[in-house]
């Protein structure tokens, strides 16, 4: 499976073009398990963990699919212990494997030689695992098929640290966007109760606060009530939730 150091750089640029043609991470994930595998020659799986439980999220083909799926019942497995460590676990023959009290069995059902799991880091531990499975025993003791490997799950490991910070400001903007409509809303509502009463701002809040806590009820759902019964109609969103 070994080949020249030069076939990493090439790896390296195919999978740049790879993340700039495709449009989701899902998608970019489901190419890069197949990108590896062709590389490579061996299958390959991609896991995650969907709150506590680990999940194949893009695999190259059933067999690689069947083996991660296999760990996840067991409980136990490499692409676990990568997932749990952080480190790269490696296989060299199943034969002689004698960790994961099941698993190697299973793995030699499916055909499975050899294999190596290398974690996938976003920055914040370890956020998934790439997954390699070779027909052969000892298909990956070459260090420059362990240099290509790592590189496809560095690529890997960037986009997810990507995604993960998108997530992150998307959550960010929309606590920011419903705070700012909040406080409009109490405003405004502030607006008219000073109005209706003839008070100052302080005294129209405190107003405002005694019917929340009387009715049990947040402070800017009352405001709304008061505002639409004003008004005819709900509040108007701020300038920061104008798509324009």
């Amino acid at each position: 499976m070994s080949e020249s150091p030069s076939a990493t750089a090439a790896d390296v640029n195919e999978l740049f073009a790879l993340l700039i043609g495709t449009r989701s991470v899902q998608d970019f994930l489901a190419e890069l398990s197949v990108v590896t595998s062709s590389a490579l020659g061996v299958s390959c799986g991609i896991t995650m963990r969907r709150g506590t439980q680990p999940l194949t999220v893009a695999s190259s083909d059933a067999r690689a699919r069947a083996l991660d799926e296999v760990q996840y019942g067991l409980g136990q497995g490499p692409c676990l212990q990568t997932l749990d460590t952080g480190k790269i676990v490696s296989v060299p023959d199943m034969y002689e494997e004698r960790r994961w009290d099941g698993y190697p069995a299973h793995a030699l059902a499916n055909g499975i030689g050899s294999s190596l799991s290398l974690p996938m880091s976003t920055g914040q531990g370890t956020g998934g695992a790439l997954n390699l499975y070779a027909s052969d025993a000892r298909s990956f003791e070459h260090g420059a098929d362990v240099a290509r490997a790592t590189a496809f799950a560095a690529q890997g490991s960037a986009v997810l640290g990507v995604a993960l910070r998108q997530a992150e400001q998307s959550e960010l903007t929309a606590q920011l966007r419903e705070a700012l409509t909040s406080r409009s809303t109490i405003d405004q509502a502030i607006g008219i109760i000073m109005g209706q009463q003839r008070c100052d701002a302080t005294q129209a809040f405190v107003f405002l606060r005694a019917a929340s806590q009387g009715r049990n009820r947040k402070l800017r759902d009352i405001a709304v009530d008061i505002v639409t019964s004003v008004g005819g109609a709900p509040p108007a969103p701020t300038g920061f939730d104008d798509p324009r």
